[in-house]
């Protein structure tokens, strides 16, 4: 099953039964009082979130959705049977949108959160219903309503605590496969991640995070180079960012000048979270030019660590459990 964060698909509610023309038979009264009964409504087309989603892609495997017709009306004020209703699972995150207008429909963030995207028809009025002191015998009943119809485009946003942001290469696949039970793709050459991974981070005192990695990002990722600016979205409703940079990198400021410039290229806000640097691949480094790191990046706070060794990983997670902490709190 491939990822998939956007597809457009088509949603047809049920047309309204129409209602019954009858009339009660009673013997020696010719056409005895009206009891033609209504039609049944039409089913809604509804979508609802299923926390064991993370992905569109059975979603859009079948692009039309329609629910069931109404049922007509019968004699005897019998009512038709509504149309069945249908519910389209989502992943938490999916944003619902009209493809026509382009009008927001729905954010579906929480489990089992729900919309109805297109509303069925009503069923007609039977003859029983325009029986009147001055019109005992009606003859005429409504025809059932047709159901919404829409086109929609449906786009998926991640939802995690944690953003990895980083070059190709960086060791964000690594590092989540280490302070979580995720197993991402892990390779030594660049966009070995090709799909935004996520992964449970276990903090003290029985609490868990969710971090999420996305491909690597170059210079000039936001205008469509690379694999960043299709996955750059999945960043957006995170809490905190980190930003992954290689110790041995030759000019640590600039890296991170080009990470911080792609976001705020893409959507200024995501500048406005919070966030600190993570050094990584440590281990091919001494302990003194370990040490002599943060003054690469002008002095700012940063956490040294490798995955490979384990070196930093723990003061890693408790940061994480501070700044989760913070944010939730504010």
């Amino acid at each position: 099953m491939g990822f998939v964060d956007e597809i457009g698909i088509t949603v047809q509610a049920g047309r309204g039964g129409n209602g019954c023309v009858s009339y009660r038979r009673e013997k020696f009264v010719p056409r005895g009082g009206p009891d033609g009964g209504d039609g049944g409504n039409g089913g809604d087309v509804l979508m609802r979130v299923n926390p064991n989603l993370s992905t569109l892609f059975e979603i859009g495997r079948r692009r039309k959705y329609r629910a069931g017709d109404g049922k007509h009306g019968a004699g005897g004020k019998k009512t038709g049977r509504s149309g069945a209703s249908i519910h389209i699972g989502v992943p938490a995150g999916t944003l619902i949108r009209d493809r026509d207008t382009g009008k927001l429909l729905g954010d579906l963030t929480e489990p089992d959160q729900e919309i109805i995207v297109a509303r069925g028809g009503a069923g007609g009025k039977g003859n029983a219903r325009f029986a009147t002191a001055t019109h005992q015998t009606p003859d005429r009943a409504e025809a059932g309503q047709p159901g919404e119809s829409h086109s929609l485009h449906l786009e998926l946003k991640l939802l995690a605590d944690v953003g990895l942001v980083g070059l190709p290469n960086a060791g964000k696949s690594t590092l989540l496969s280490r302070i979580s039970a995720a197993r991402p793709k892990i390779s030594g050459y660049p966009f070995t991640t090709l799909t935004p991974n996520l992964g449970f981070v276990r903090l003290p005192g029985y609490r868990s995070i969710v971090a999420a990695d996305i491909p690597g990002l170059i210079e000039g990722a936001h205008a469509g180079k690379g694999l960043g600016d299709r996955f750059l979205r999945h960043i957006a409703r995170t809490r905190i960012l980190i930003f992954l940079i290689e110790a041995d990198a030759e000019d640590p400021d600039k890296v991170l000048g080009v990470l911080r410039n792609e976001l705020a290229q893409f959507d200024a806000s995501l500048l406005r979270k919070s966030g600190f640097v993570v050094l990584t691949k440590t281990d091919i480094l001494t302990q003194e030019q370990i040490q002599k790191l943060p003054d690469s990046l002008g002095g700012i706070d940063c956490i040294p660590i490798s995955s490979l060794t384990g070196y930093g990983l723990d003061r890693l997670v408790a940061r994480l459990s501070d700044e989760t902490r913070r944010s939730r709190d504010g």
